[in-house]
């Protein structure tokens, strides 16, 4: 039996929803303050539909708009929550940064000399910018998998 579209989720519904991993969404929320699940006892995670839609439209501006994660939190600052939950319910559209979030994403990764800019062009860069976030995601992640005693939720 499917669930109401006003129905709270679980981690597991999202993640599956989402086509992430869990320890993805878990992430966001250190990343993101606006995610903010209701937390029950034992640590339980239960998404809004609002969260849902912010989650969704948090995940196309990353995977399918290749914005960095500082890229989407300066999109949020500058357009709001709701701007982002309507890309996620598809009401939205993004296709390129605007002039003054692109301006203060391109300083984000500085290249060394023997890789000129000139020759990288901005899709190029939006993918790296992507993959170095990725490999940071991963990172993290395993260092938090190396600690004695960590329990998943």
């Amino acid at each position: 039996m499917d669930k109401s579209p006003d129905a709270f989720r679980t981690i597991s519904e999202v993640a599956e929803d989402l086509d992430l991993p869990q320890h993805v969404l878990r992430f966001w929320e250190t990343r993101f303050n606006q995610i903010r699940p209701l937390k029950r006892g034992g640590g339980r995670r239960y998404y809004r539909p609002d969260d849902v839609d912010l989650l969704k439209g948090i995940r196309h501006l990353l995977y399918g708009q290749g914005f960095t994660i500082r890229g989407v939190q300066r999109i949020i600052k500058a357009e709001g929550i709701r701007f982002v939950q309507g890309i996620g319910r598809g009401d939205q559209s993004v296709t390129a940064p605007p002039p003054e979030i692109r301006a203060a994403v391109s300083g984000e990764i500085a290249l060394p000399p023997a890789f000129p800019s000139s020759t990288v062009t901005t899709e190029a860069m939006s993918r790296l910018r992507g993959a170095l976030d990725e490999l940071r995601e991963v990172d993290r992640v395993l260092d938090m998998l190396k600690q004695p005693g960590r329990a998943g939720d």
